[in-house]
């Protein structure tokens, strides 16, 4: 199965009465170590390091974001200033001139999507909970 797909889905959730997506791009990592589900092969894929997936992963996980707080969140290799958590399964980061990121989890996967400088980030919030909830609803 291509987990690839979901990123076009989570992106096309995000778009506002215009017509125009606010999150440019996504992946899908597991909960268990945060190892991939999508591909760095996708026009929209959100690039992650095996360090910054293993880091997102571990503090969802744990439901420990003191490291997100105290370091900030990594993605692309640029850090991201943590904003808040919300009930152990939703985390927003933004960086001013670099966009933000919405990170979601579900029971075995992290759903990440990364808003463009400008875009809102609760559309992105909106596709990122999309995708989460669907895949909770399937038990992963």
């Amino acid at each position: 199965m291509s987990w690839d797909s979901y990123l076009d889905n989570l992106c096309a959730q995000t778009k506002d009465a215009s017509g125009a997506e606010h999150c440019d791009k996504a992946c899908i990592i597991g909960l268990d170590g945060g190892a991939a589900w999508t591909t760095a092969g996708h026009g929209k894929a959100l690039k992650l390091s095996p360090e910054e997936s293993a880091k997102i992963a571990s503090c969802f996980k744990s439901k420990d974001f003191g490291p997100f707080m105290s370091g900030g969140i990594f993605a692309e290799g640029t850090k991201y200033q943590f904003l808040r958590e919300e009930d152990g399964k939703l985390v927003l980061a933004k960086k001013k001139d670099c966009g933000s990121l919405s990170i979601q989890c579900s029971k075995t996967a992290i759903v990440v999507a990364h808003t463009k400088e400008g875009g809102q980030q609760g559309n992105s919030n909106k596709g990122v909970a999309v995708i989460a909830d669907y895949l909770e609803s399937l038990g992963m």
